[in-house]
Order: structure tokens, then sequence, then C-alpha cells
């Protein structure tokens, strides 16, 4: 019931997977195993590429788990939760492999956050994409800078402005979020595997320092997104925050 995260490894490709089973939200818990599963997978000489996905059917992942949300009682708890998401990002910008997205649904808040900040997203055409954040009087202060570096910032401010609004798979290629788009999961996983397999046949040092160019410029992040989740560790803990998860989850307990 506390959701899991689950690795493994073969042919030099390192798949890590998490579910929850609230439409795979993300608790604390599933944050931090996230994090130690993909930092592991990159401090193995065997592995050549990672794959970072979710089990279930409809929702990759909803983003942060709103009753953990609503526990948060203090500004030192939040931060902890909010660093959750931190920790998941720069496991994947320290990982001298490419980190590979499987994105076989819609994309939700923290969700967004995971697409882009993997190396390379693929997704499947029902695989939409909010930004949800300020709904529930927050925003996407942690996983704003790689959602930035994907889109760019005008695209970041709509995506931000727009809570309410769900776009796209299609929308999301055009805009840098997804590297291309599959009709079908079939088709989906087909195309993941081609390409960890092509990777995993090249170079680990050519790759770990192409990986380094890439991120370029993202090396003051460990600062960066502590400072932004204590942002927002100090406003989940507001008024409007707090009544906002609450009609929130009321309303999905009658739906």
């Amino acid at each position: 019931s506390n959701g899991y995260v689950r690795s493994s490894t073969e042919g030099g490709i390192a798949t890590v997977t998490f579910h929850h089973p609230k439409s795979n939200s993300l608790p604390g818990q599933v944050l931090r195993a996230m994090a130690q599963a993909i930092t592991d997978a990159g401090k193995d000489p065997a592995v050549r590429v990672i794959v970072l996905r979710s089990d279930g059917d409809k929702v990759f992942c909803a983003g942060a788990s709103f009753d953990e949300l609503v526990s948060i009682n203090d500004i030192a708890t939040g931060t902890t939760f909010f660093s959750g998401f931190a920790a998941v990002i720069n496991a994947i910008r320290k990982a001298p492999v490419f980190v590979i997205g499987r994105i076989h649904g819609h994309a939700v808040g923290g969700g967004v956050g995971l697409a882009c900040a993997v190396d390379i997203a693929y997704a499947v055409e029902s695989a939409s994409v909010r930004l949800s954040e300020l709904a529930i009087g927050i925003g996407p202060f942690v996983v704003g800078p790689a959602v930035e570096r994907k889109t760019g910032t005008g695209t970041f401010g709509l995506l931000t402005a727009t809570p309410a609004t769900r776009r796209s798979a299609q929308w999301a290629e055009v805009h840098g979020i997804y590297a291309e788009v599959l009709p079908t999961v079939a088709e989906l996983d087909a195309r993941i595997n081609a390409h960890a397999q092509e990777l995993a046949g090249y170079s680990a040092e050519a790759m770990a320092e192409l990986k380094q160019v890439m991120w370029k410029g993202t090396e003051d992040w460990d600062t960066l997104l502590a400072a932004r989740a204590q942002q927002s560790g100090r406003l989940v803990l507001s008024d409007a925050t707090r009544a906002a998860i609450a009609a929130f989850k009321a309303a999905a307990a009658t739906r």
C-alpha cells in the first residue's frame, strides 16, 4: 500500500521501476528509493544506460502524494518531503549514463518533472502533461528547473500558469518534453528497448563525458533545488494550500 521501487540489470541496461497504488503518486519513501536506485545503477560499471519507468496502466506519475502533503505540519518536514524530488532529479543529472524515460500514461505535476529530468523521454499517445501545482497553492519550484531546461522559459511559464489544462503528448513532443510519441505501449516498449540496446554497445567513457556536456550549466542544482524544496515546504503549510488539498481529496473520494 506504500508503493515500491524495483531495479534490475540485464545486458548493460538497468531498469528502475516505481509504483504506488494511488495513480503512481510519490510519497517520500518512494522518492528516496528511486533516487538511490538511480544512483546505484550509475555507479555500477556494468550499466551503460538506465530506463526509468512506472508500473500500472493509465498514469505514469500523478506527482506528489496528497496523503503525505496533508500530513506535513512544519517547514522542516515539508522541506524534507520536497527534497525527495530534488534527490531524484539530481541523481538523474549526476548519473554517468543516459537515462531514458518510459512515459506510458498521463504525467501530472512532479510526473512532468520526471519526464523532463530524464535525458530522453519516449511516450505513448495518451501521455498528456499538466503542471498542477499552482492549483493547490504551491508551484513547481523543485521540478521547475528540469522543465524549463527542456521547454524554455516561455513554455514553462505557460504550463505553470495553466494548472488545470491537460496538454496532449503531441503538444509535449513539439515543445521538447518528449523525444518521440508512439501509438501503442507495445511500440513504445519496442522503441525504448531498441534504443537502450544500442546505447549499451557504445563507449561508457564517451557517454559519461557527453552526459556532462549535456548538463552543463546545472552545476548549482544541488543548492538550487534544496532552496526550492524549502520554498515548497513553506507554502504547503498555508491555509489556502491545505484547503485546496482537502477539497481535492474530498472530490476524489466521491468519484
